[in-house]
Parts: structure tokens; sequence; C-alpha cells
């Protein structure tokens, strides 16, 4: 599948993107599990055009980034895929992710202990808002799947990268493909642990960029996934 490029988008910092889901959630009503959806459907989307897997593993953190990887896990488990889901922090899941983690329960597909061989690693594990280097069992995942032999396909940015500066941290993941949301981070842009880079509608109106005095173009009048020059 060929995904329309565009070579000139706005970019925002990481104090800009939290006042997007700010404004989305308390001002607009459009609340996380929607955002969070969109997300992980597009990422579902992604993972099959671009690298047909089999079978997937999906690395879930316990906060927004994690809840979008596991939707992607059902999208995927309902178009065939074998899916597992490790998660980096089982106790300390926040509300939304913990009722996506509890769907996938339901559905039967497996939320194991310990990452298993795939043909493709969904890393979900922290978003925008690192502070840091990961640590704990986060940095451990980010090793495992930076030494394994399948691509990794990143959701918003890869784990243990400054979205901001774009400056990796110690471990980051060094991803294959790299779906960030709504619009680019500004570290994204000719990091080289984003690999290629995809861009998703997950339906932030016009409105509220233009808050910032950003006037986005219109990016997804005929579909909801393109591809980002670097």
């Amino acid at each position: 599948m060929a995904f329309k490029t565009r070579k000139r988008v706005p970019a925002l910092t990481t104090d800009q993107m939290r006042e997007v889901d700010r404004i989305m959630v308390e001002d607009l009503h459009i609340e996380l599990v929607q955002m969070m959806e969109n997300a992980g459907r597009s990422l579902a989307e992604l993972a099959g055009a671009r690298f047909s897997p089999a079978s997937v593993v999906v690395l879930a953190g316990p906060g927004g980034n994690g809840g979008g990887g596991m939707v992607a896990a059902r999208h995927l488990a309902n178009r065939g895929r074998t899916v597992s889901v490790v998660l980096s922090e089982p106790d300390g899941l926040t509300r939304v992710p913990a009722h996506q983690a509890e769907i996938l329960t339901r559905m039967g597909v497996p939320i194991a202990d310990v990452p298993e061989g795939a043909d493709l690693v969904l890393d979900a594990l922290i978003g925008y808002s690192l502070h840091g280097d990961p640590i704990g069992p986060a940095a451990a995942l980010i090793d495992w799947a930076n030494d394994h032999a399948a691509p990794i396909l990143a959701l918003d940015t890869p784990s243990g990268l400054d979205v901001t500066t774009g400056v990796a941290g110690t471990p980051c993941v060094r991803a294959t493909a790299t779906l960030t949301l709504a619009l680019p981070k500004v570290g994204l842009i000719g990091a080289p642990s984003v690999g290629e880079l995809y861009l998703a509608d997950i339906s932030v109106p016009p409105l509220v960029y233009e808050r910032f005095g950003i006037t986005p173009p219109r990016l997804f009048d005929h579909e909801g996934l393109i591809r980002l020059a670097q």
C-alpha cells in the first residue's frame, strides 16, 4: 500500500502537544478513549500495510501510549494476526489503558510476562511525556526490542526519544518506522531512531492548532495516514 507523502508539515513541541490534549478533553470533550481508539486503529492499519506480519508483540506502557498499543493489539487480533502484549507496569495502568487491557483479557489475547519472538514489535512504552532516560522494566523492554531481529513500529515516538530536542536517551528504541499522531513533534524530524515517519489523524480540529497561531494544511482529506518526508 502506497501512502501519500507530505514534505512541509508544522511540528509541535512537547508543551504544545500537552495543550492540544488538554483542549481536546477539557474544552471540546473529545475524550482520551476516542483519541486512543483512532491512534490504535491507525497503528494496526500501518502495521498490516507496511509490514504484513503474521505475529506481533506489543510492548505497552501504563499510560495513553500503552493504551493505544493495546487498541492496536485488538484490531490486529481481529484481523487474524497472532498477537501478544507485554506490559511494562502491569500494576500501574491508568484508567483508560486498564480498560483496554481488560478488553484484551476478555478476548483471550495473551498478556505475557516476558516478550517472545514475533514478525513485528510494536513499541508503545513511552510517549511524548518522557522525563529523563528510561529505567526499570521499560528500559529492559527497549533493550529487548533493539536486540530482537524483527522490525519495530513505534507509536507516536520511539520510546526514549525526547520529542522536543531530538536527543535519544539511554536506552532508546531504534525504530524501523514511527507513527506519530495529530502533528509531528519537532524532535522527530531527522532523528535517526525514528526510521520512516508516518502521521495519523486522531480527529484534532484545526481550531485547536489555531490557538497556537498554526494553520496546518489539509492533511487528511482522503486518508487517515500519510508519510512524512524526513
